[in-house]
Order: structure tokens, then sequence, then C-alpha cells
């Protein structure tokens, strides 16, 4: 196992850490992350249109419409959101103003749409791209936007106002000319040449979705996640930046297939599937290793143990993986890798087979993981069966390697009193 980290540490250390400070992966990152108080809470209002008892369904149908509104206006509308996120903080990367940055953006994103004539209303513009399914347009929209930005005033290309015009109303200038050329370049390809963006894009990451929604696929985030974790590396920090943009387009086809009734929803491998059936606890499933700890004849890990239970129910495990330590600990960085890879299988199948309803809702990652799971599947009570049933698997993987760990430490603590005694 030694060799193993010494391997993965020259192999993965240096190219993962760049990976993860990587500025346009951070500004996806960023972006993305910026949407998700809009999302946590919009998707609850999915659970109340569709509440998970027949009485209460009843009594809210005729009210499905309203309840909606505001599900519709911020899950719908995520891409919009993080077009904004994006670019406000990959300009802020570049030290160029982040407002224009982000606005640009969003302008850009937006022009890839062609709004509709409705009767009576005016122009529309078409929300099924404004999404989820639309994150992919939005996330290169947003760096063209503002990679034309920054190349411009790099090289000096912009209206430059004298001194003492108030900071506002010059940033407004300084972004004008990259404004006329990202609108101007995007209504050409777009809009003259009839050039359908969003399609192309969507079309081009479609195997990476489908591809993220099968075993294999949910598979390989685990396995580097976990590996990267124990060898030192925030491994969520560098995957879900890459991964993240996928989930969200998983989501959102779960949940406008909620918003229309269905029984049975397309996708299973959406983020609420990692956060709540494989990562309960925290990376590595590790609340099933602090209930061990709480058990433990180690002096050291029963008080650890203590320590981290409350943090370990709201999936904060960064005290257990630096405590314990499971970084770069051959024993216990077994269990942190082959449990989770077990549990996700299990649940990958259970939800194949229509056994566990398939999420649809982000609830806070904070809440303890049956009740996060019941929420995220809309009110499924053999989601909270699942979930116990991984904590009861994931105990019995930790089982022999905790006790291994155990008795390594009691010999440690064991040698540390005899020599206090001597002294």
């Amino acid at each position: 196992m030694y060799k193993f980290f010494e391997m993965i540490e020259k192999l993965l250390m240096g190219p993962m850490t760049k990976l993860s400070e990587q500025r346009h992966l951070r500004a996806i990152r960023d972006g993305i992350v910026s949407t998700m108080a809009l999302i946590i809470v919009g998707s609850f209002f999915l659970i109340i249109a569709f509440p998970p008892i027949p009485a209460l369904a009843e009594l809210v149908k005729p009210h499905i419409g309203k309840i909606l509104l505001p599900f519709r206006l911020t899950m719908g509308l995520m891409a919009l959101y993080a077009s904004y996120g994006i670019g406000y903080s990959l300009s802020k990367s570049y030290k160029l103003d982040g407002i224009s940055g982000g606005i640009l953006s969003m302008a850009a994103f937006l022009l890839t749409s062609v709004p509709v004539v409705m009767d009576g209303t005016g122009w529309v513009l078409p929300m099924g791209v404004l999404g989820g399914s639309g994150m992919f347009v939005a996330i290169l929209t947003s760096i063209f936007a503002v990679e034309v930005m920054r190349f411009l005033q790099t090289k000096k290309i912009m209206f430059k106002m004298p001194e003492g015009v108030p900071d506002s109303v010059a940033r407004s200038f300084e972004a004008l000319i990259p404004a006329a050329v990202v609108i101007t370049v995007i209504w050409i390809i777009r809009h003259l040449l009839g050039f359908d963006i969003q399609t192309f894009i969507m079309d081009l990451f479609k195997p990476l979705v489908t591809a993220g929604n099968t075993l294999p696929g949910v598979l390989v985030p685990i396995i580097l996640i976990t590996i990267l974790w124990v060898s030192g590396i925030h491994g969520v920090s560098v995957v879900g930046a890459v991964a993240r943009p996928i989930w969200l387009v998983l989501l959102d086809e779960n949940v406008k297939a909620a918003a229309e009734g269905a029984k049975v929803l397309p996708n299973i491998a959406p983020e609420p599937f990692f956060q709540w059936f494989v990562w309960i606890g925290g990376s590595g499933a590790t609340l099933a290793l602090v209930l061990w700890m709480l058990f433990s004849k180690s002096d050291y890990l029963k008080k650890l143990g203590k320590a981290t239970l409350l943090p370990g129910i709201c999936n904060i495990n960064e005290p257990v993986i630096f405590g314990a330590p499971v970084m770069l600990n051959p024993i216990l960085a077994i269990p942190f890798i082959i449990g989770p890879i077990i549990t996700g299988t299990i649940s990958y199948i259970a939800m194949a087979l229509n056994l566990v309803t398939r999420p649809s809702v982000l609830a806070p990652w904070t809440l303890p993981a049956p009740i996060g799971a019941y929420l995220a599947t809309g009110g499924d009570f053999r989601a909270v069966i699942l979930v116990l049933i991984n904590i009861a698997i994931m105990m019995v993987v930790y089982y022999p390697f905790f006790k291994a760990y155990e008795n390594k430490l009691l010999k440690e603590e064991k040698q540390n009193q005899e020599s206090t005694a001597t002294l």
C-alpha cells in the first residue's frame, strides 16, 4: 500500500493539483456552486407540488401550476444563473471586472436561443434550453465571452475613460467593444447563418451524459474520488469540477419528468445519488467508521469517534480523514475505496430495477443521509431502507480493517504508557 501511495502521488498528485486549480475548471465549479441555493430551494417546491401522501397530493393538485412557479424560475433557469457565475469567476481570475464578465457571459448564452412569437404575448424565450440541459452551452459561451474580453483588453482594444469618471461608468465603457464583438459573432452564427449552437453543443456532450448514467459512469467517479482522497487530494473538488455539469443535466431531466408526473424517472445517477446513497457521512462513507470508533478500546479512536459523530451525521468527514487518519493510511484506505464501490453498485441496481425511486430533488447536503435520501427521492421510504442497508454494509466492510488499525494503536498506546512509567 505504501508503494501504491507513492505511485499515486507520483502520477496523480501534481497533475490533479494543477487540474483543481485550472482557472476555467475553477470558474465552472464556482459558477455552478453559486446556483446551489436557488436549485435547493426550487427543488423543494417540486415536493410540495407532488407530496408523497396521497390525500395531500389530491389537495394540492388544482394548484400545481402556481406551486411550481418558483421551481421553474430557479431550477428551470439554472444554466442562465450559472452563466453569470462562471463569467464572473473567470473574469475575477484574470483580474478583470467580474460584473462585466458575468453580464456579457449571460448575454452570450441568451443569444444562442431563438425567441418565438406568441399570439398576444410578443416574443418568448424557450425555457427548455435555459435549465440544466443548456449547462454545457452556458459553460462554453461564458468562457468564450470572457476570453474575448480578456484578449481585447490585453491588446488595449477598448474605450479608456479619463480619470475622474466613476468606476461603474468606466467599466461599462471598457466592456463596450468586447460586448459588441461577442454579441455580433454569436448573432451571425446563430441568427444569420442559422447554425443551432444549442443543439450542436448538447449533441456533442450527449455521449458523456449517457455514459455518466451507466454503472461504469457511477463507479469511475467513486474510484477517482476515493483514491484522490487517500492520496491527500480533495477528490470531490477535482472530480466534481468535471462531473458536476453532467450530474446537473441528469438531474434536470429527472426534475422535468417528475414535474410532468412521470412514474419512472429517466436517470439514476445525478449528484444526489452519490450524496445520499454512496457518500454516507462524507466521501468514503466514513459514518460507519465513526460508529465503530465510538466502541473502540483505543482511547484515541474513542475520543475521535465522539468528536466526529455529529459532523459525520451531517456528512462532514474531514476530521475523520485527517484525524484517524484515513489519508495515506494503508489499513483504512482499503475499505474507504472498496466500500463505496459496493454500495454504489447495489444502489445503482436497486434503482435500475425500480426498487427505489430515482433522485429528483437536490436536498441540502448537511442533512442526515436517511432524511436527505427520503427528500431527494420525493418521499420514498424505500430510499431510507436502502441507506440503512448501505450503512450496515459499510460497517461490515470497515470492521476488519478498523480492528487491525485499533490493535496497532493499542500497541502504540501501551508502549507510550510503559515509556512514561519508566520515566
